[in-house]
């Protein structure tokens, strides 16, 4: 979060500040000490997604947002074997709900793919759709893979002029757009993602794993 405002100073004029961003939970406690000097006006909050409230609006919107999941981090992977024309995805999703925190590790076998990009978005696009099943919206969300050409597409550093790739571009970007997420690419080598690139394995090798549990 971000903190907009006008500060009245001594001489009568008026100067405007905006913050650094920092964590949500501490919000409040900075907004009461401005508001404590008697000396601010105007005073907006603002989230990572460009959305802005009043003190009053933010009370309640923290009361919301302790419901639904937060600090969002996806990591996705998927491989494409060429004699059995088999994907196998798997992704790995972190994120906190009412101040715990919880992780998602999902796999599945898929067919009518045609190489290991096509693999790659295809893991990633579920990823996305858990997150809609979670019902996450409006929030900012870390990305990690080790696919060079999906997040490059993605981010729009790089030009998609396959077919098959560039409709899992388009319907990617269209989830995205959906559940109004904003999503900052993170390209991982295959070691650091070693959970997701097991998991895409595992389904390969016929072993369907799917489990949603807190974090002590």
């Amino acid at each position: 979060m971000r903190i907009r405002f006008t500060y009245k100073t001594k001489t009568k004029s008026s100067i405007e500040f905006e913050s650094s961003p920092f964590p949500r939970k501490e919000t409040l406690i900075h907004v009461d000490d401005l508001m404590k000097t008697g000396r601010v006006l105007d005073l907006e909050i603002i989230d990572e997604m460009g959305s802005s409230w009043t003190r009053k609006e933010f009370i309640k919107l923290n009361e919301e947002l302790e419901k639904e999941p937060e600090n969002i981090r996806l990591y996705f992977d998927g491989g494409f074997d060429k004699e059995s024309s088999m994907t196998g995805i798997g992704i790995v999703i972190y994120y906190e709900k009412g101040g715990e925190g919880f992780r998602i590790r999902r796999n599945d076998l898929l067919d009518s793919l045609e190489n290991n990009n096509e693999a790659e978005y295809a893991a990633l696009h579920y990823a996305l759709s858990i997150l809609q099943e979670l019902g996450v919206k409006n929030q900012p969300c870390a990305i990690y893979g080790d696919s060079q050409v999906v997040l490059n597409q993605l981010g729009g550093e790089w030009p998609c002029y396959e077919a098959g790739l560039a409709k899992w571009l388009e319907r990617t970007d269209n989830l995205i757009k959906k559940i109004r997420i904003k999503t900052t690419l993170h390209l991982i080598g295959r070691k650091d993602n070693k959970e997701a690139d097991k998991l895409a394995n595992q389904a390969l090798e016929g072993t369907r794993v799917e489990s949603h549990k807190s974090l002590e």
